[in-house]
């Protein structure tokens, strides 16, 4: 049974009437509804926590989307089930081809960035000061470039580069 039958709640269930009736009057191809279908399912499952479930439909709904701002937005869901699994590297690999697909994403210049100052801390934790700068630097560079795109987001982030002297000075902040 396909997860958009297994919805318990109220605006679940609403959530896939409805994109099953935009699917239908939609004038899209087989291969794009299905695309759909496996990314809706996807985001159910990785809404559940049910992580593996979610990377099997988004993975299908990658070999079948062909849209490359389609297709950017499953490859940052991929990277956050990677980023929550504590698979950092892989979630960056995600992140950085949804970037290279659609540049505005700031969510996944967001998350880029807290990857690198998480390892900004861990590397301060183990007394390595010159990979600790060096990722605080990254994530400073990746956090400025979420800001332009969103400047009303972000606020820590914001703080955090004003408080530690990393912040660029350009009236897109202000």
């Amino acid at each position: 049974m396909a997860r958009s039958q297994k919805n318990d709640n109220f605006i679940d269930k609403t959530f896939t009437i409805l994109a099953d009736i935009i699917l239908k009057v939609l004038p899209t191809s087989k291969e794009e509804k299905q695309a759909f279908c496996y990314y809706r399912d996807g985001m159910s499952a990785q809404s559940e926590g049910e992580y593996a479930e979610a990377l099997e439909n988004y993975y299908e709904a990658l070999g079948l989307e062909e849209d490359p701002y389609d297709r950017s937005y499953i490859l940052y869901n991929i990277g956050l089930i990677y980023s929550s699994n504590g698979e950092h590297i892989k979630a960056l690999e995600y992140y950085h081809k949804a970037l290279e697909l659609n540049s505005k994403l700031p969510q996944a210049l967001n998350n880029i960035a807290v990857i690198y100052h998480y390892q900004g801390i861990k590397a301060s934790e183990s007394n390595n000061p010159t990979t600790s700068n060096n990722m605080f630097n990254k994530a400073a560079n990746y956090w400025q470039q979420a800001i332009i795109l969103a400047p009303n987001n972000y606020i820590e982030a914001q703080n955090w580069l004003k408080m530690t002297g990393r912040f660029v000075n350009d009236n897109r902040f202000e």
